[in-house]
Order: structure tokens, then C-alpha cells, then sequence
């Protein structure tokens, strides 16, 4: 038997604390455990500069590419996202690859003992740390350790309240905003943009996707009251083409240079590894965040930083003829977008497998697949996210025929249903609606042997 690895052993001792990934917070959240924390282990975030990024959709693969470059760039970077797929060390990295388990381990080591022999007493408010802080303040530790001068940091949810929210960056960093998590966030685009321009600091630049204008409008009045330089993304890409190929994206992207922002010698042009359209625009956004902050980084390097960016779970083929695509989106938008890609690829009548948080606004997303799918299979995303099963399997019984629907609440059954039955009518099968719903489905592709990684 193989010993555990070290951050097998952190995650074990991480079972003792709250999970909010899993569980509904009903007490809200604050910033002031996390504060103790960084505080009690000498504010280890300081040690690297850091780009913050925030937003719905798109913030895990905008903060992978901005992370991509700098490391492309000789400038050894580290990386936060979340959530994990198969493995906890995803969460952690030097731009995407794990670090060694020394690194790992001498991290839990600094963290585990230090975290143990907290009197609870002297934690403002008495609130324990949550699994989701701890995790932070070990990414915080791990980059330290690594000795790395600069880290990507995503927040995990909204922003000015997220455990993320204590460090001071270089650059802030705002994907495409929609309504979710509306219990913590707020039900309207105001209030939700409201807290991802929470982690804008004064001074800081802002660099912002399109938005909405209900969205954009917050965020330029909290970037005015800050006195924040702001780059819209909306003013400042004069021309975006992107072409999906079986191999990945092509985009093209041109920028206008404007006086006080980056200068680009020429368009941006480059194959990304990322499939999805929505990752042109991904691109164009982290590619003028790093030119702002780097002038001296070449388009070449951007380019070639911007290709070798990867993140599972995104738009991924899995396999071809027939396709069997995975794709994390959760929102009504990112689901859209998702859609429109999958049917660039895939002509006729395909199979879908879907599952979503209990959160999400599913009456609205089953609209989206009135077309193009003659099998749609309903199930829960797992086993770690609270889902409404039964919510989800009444929003698509009320849009679809029910002859085509499949609803098996058992995910583990309907993940290995849906995917047998598409390889054997030789059919199109798209995963889609959540992030652990992927996760769960990559575990049983790997276990078929379909899993064109493994």
C-alpha cells in the first residue's frame, strides 16, 4: 500500500471544519476569521504580489491564462482556483502544475499545528475557521514556501467577503457577472456586482470583461471612489474573431491603444488549449491585464503563455466521434455560450446529461435545450453540493417531451447510463451544469477507460 501523500493528510485534517462548498452558511460571512488567521501566521500573502479576480463565470480560466504568461514570462507564479475535480492539489499550483509533495508538506506542517493550538477565545467573534479559509490561508503558506514573486488569486465566492479578500494586489481583476448565489449575494445584478467590486482597493487598476449595465455601472462607481484606473474591455478590444476547431480555439484579438493603457505592437493571435468562445473573450481580458502591468512581455510571450493555458472541467473534450464534452458552466449565460460551441462541433441531434446546485436558476437553463438534444438525462451533481433533484426534473419536464427525459437521481447510475448509451447510438453527449457534476463524470470516464487523458 502507498503512503498517503502530504496533501491527502492535509485534507483529512481539513474534515474537521466546516465546509461551506457543501453546506449552506446560515450565520453569513466575514472577513474577521481570516484576518486572525493571516495575522497569527505573520500575513504570509505579502510575501508575493498578487492579481485578484473575481466575477460569475469565466474567473477560474481568466486567472489560468494571466498565470500562463507570467510564468511563460520567467515569472515563476502561483495559482488559486477552485473548485477541485478529481484532485486537491488543482486548487494550488505554479501555474497550473502541482508542486512537489515537499512543498505541500511543509506547508500543512507551518498550518496544522499552528491552527490546532488556536484558543478559540481569542478569535474575534469566537467563529472557527472555515475548511474554505484554511484552504486559503494554505495556498498563502504553499507560495510563500515555494518562494514564488507572484501569485493569481480567484476568489472563491462573491468577493468583498470572501476568504481571498485580505491581500493587497497588483491588479483587480472582474469576469462577466450574473445572478448566483443570490442567498448570499443579493437577488439583483446591483447588489451582486456590489460585492465582487468589493475586493477593488484604492488605487489599485481595475480590469473589467463585458458586463451588463446595471453591472458595469457599479463597478465603475466603486473603482471612481477609489480613485481606481479603470479598462473596459467593451472600449478597449477593437476586434475579437474566434474559431473553434476540433483542437482547440483560434482567436485573433485587437486592441486600441489608448493613452495611459497598454500598447499592443500588434493583434494577439493564438491557438488556445481552452475550448469554448467565451475563451476569446477570456483571453483578450487577461491578455491586456498582463501587458498593463508587464509592457515589456512581447506579444509572442503572450501568446505562447496564452496556448499552454489549461484548466479541466472547461469546454473539455474528452473524446471524439462521438464527442463526450464536459463543461463546469452553472449559469444561464455560461450555459449559453457552452451550447453554442457545443453545436459549432456537433451537428444533429446529440445526448445531454445535466445536474445543477441547488442555487442555480434551472428554470431558465432548461430552456436552453428546447433544440438539438433527443436525450436528456436529469440527475443530482454528487454527493458533496446540496442540489433540488426534484426542482431541476419539474423545470425540464415542463419545457421538454417527456418520451426524451431521463431522470435517475442516482448520479453514479445515470452518469454511466448516459455515457453508454451515446457510444452506443454514436451520438454527441454533453455534461454540463456543474462543476462537481464534471468532476463525478471525469472519475467514471477514467474507470471506462474514456477518459482520453488516462
Amino acid at each position: 500500500m502507498f503512503p498517503k501523500r502530504q496533501t491527502e493528510l492535509f485534507c483529512e485534517w481539513l474534515e474537521n471544519f466546516l465546509d461551506y462548498e457543501r453546506l449552506p452558511n446560515k450565520d453569513g460571512f466575514s472577513l474577521k476569521t481570516m484576518n486572525f488567521l493571516v495575522q497569527r501566521f505573520q500575513n504570509p500573502q505579502k510575501s508575493f504580489k498578487s492579481i485578484h479576480v473575481a466575477g460569475s463565470k469565466g474567473k477560474g480560466s481568466v486567472s489560468s491564462m494571466i498565470a500562463s504568461i507570467l510564468e511563460t514570462a520567467d515569472h515563476k507564479t502561483g495559482l488559486y482556483i477552485s473548485p477541485h475535480l478529481l484532485d486537491f492539489s488543482e486548487r494550488i499550483t505554479q501555474a497550473g502544475i502541482p508542486f512537489t509533495e515537499e512543498i505541500y508538506g511543509k506547508a500543512g506542517d507551518i498550518v496544522v499545528p499552528l491552527v490546532d493550538s488556536i484558543i478559540p477565545a481569542t478569535i474575534p467573534g469566537q467563529i472557527l475557521p472555515s475548511w474554505f479559509e484554511l484552504v486559503t490561508l494554505f495556498a498563502f503558506i504553499t507560495f510563500k514556501e515555494a518562494g514564488l514573486p507572484w501569485a493569481v488569486i480567484e476568489t472563491g465566492l462573491g468577493g468583498r467577503l470572501d476568504a481571498t479578500n485580505v491581500i493587497n494586489p497588483e491588479a483587480c481583476v472582474i469576469t462577466p457577472i450574473e445572478l448566483e448565489h443570490t442567498e448570499y449575494l443579493g437577488d439583483t445584478l446591483t447588489k451582486i456586482a456590489t460585492e465582487k467590486a468589493g475586493i477593488f482597493k484604492k488605487g489599485v487598476p481595475v480590469f473589467i470583461s463585458n458586463q451588463t449595465g446595471e453591472a458595469m455601472k457599479v463597478l465603475l462607481e466603486h473603482a471612481s471612489n477609489l480613485d481606481s484606473p479603470v479598462f473596459r474591455m467593451d472600449h478597449l478590444v477593437k476586434h475579437l474573431s474566434a474559431q473553434t476547431t476540433k483542437s482547440g480555439l483560434d482567436v485573433s484579438i485587437e486592441f486600441n491603444n489608448i493613452a495611459g493603457g497598454a500598447i499592443f505592437a500588434r493583434p494577439i493571435s493564438t491557438r488556445l488549449a481552452l475550448s469554448g468562445l467565451i475563451q476569446a473573450e477570456n483571453a483578450a481580458l487577461a491578455s491586456y491585464t498582463i501587458k498593463y502591468l508587464f509592457p515589456e512581455i512581447s506579444e509572442s510571450c503572450i501568446e505562447l503563455g496564452l496556448s499552454r493555458a489549461w484548466i479541466a472541467g472547461r469546454f473539455e473534450i474528452i473524446k471524439e466521434n462521438p464527442f463526450i464534452i464536459l463543461d463546469g458552466a452553472h449559469t444561464v449565460k455560461s450555459i449559453g455560450l457552452s451550447l453554442e460551441t457545443f453545436k459549432s462541433l456537433s451537428k444533429g441531434d446529440a445526448h445531454l446529461l445535466f445536474a445543477c446546485a441547488a442555487d442555480k436558476n434551472v428554470d431558465s437553463i432548461a430552456s436552453l435545450f428546447t433544440e438539438g438534444f433527443n436525450r436528456i438525462t436529469i440527475t443530482r451533481p454528487g454527493e458533496k453540493k446540496a442540489s433540488d433533484y426534484v426542482h431541476a426534473v419539474k423545470a425540464f419536464s415542463y419545457l421538454h417531451d417527456k418520451s426524451k427525459l431521463v431522470c435517475n437521481e442516482n448520479y453514479v447510475e445515470a452518469i454511466t447510463n448516459a455515457i453508454t448509451v451515446a457510444q452506443e447510438e454514436g451520438v454527441p453527449l454533453l455534461i454540463t451544469g456543474s462543476f462537481y457534476l464534471v468532476a463525478e463524470a471525469k472519475k467514471i470516464l477514467s474507470l471506462m477507460n474514456l477518459d482520453q487523458k488516462n
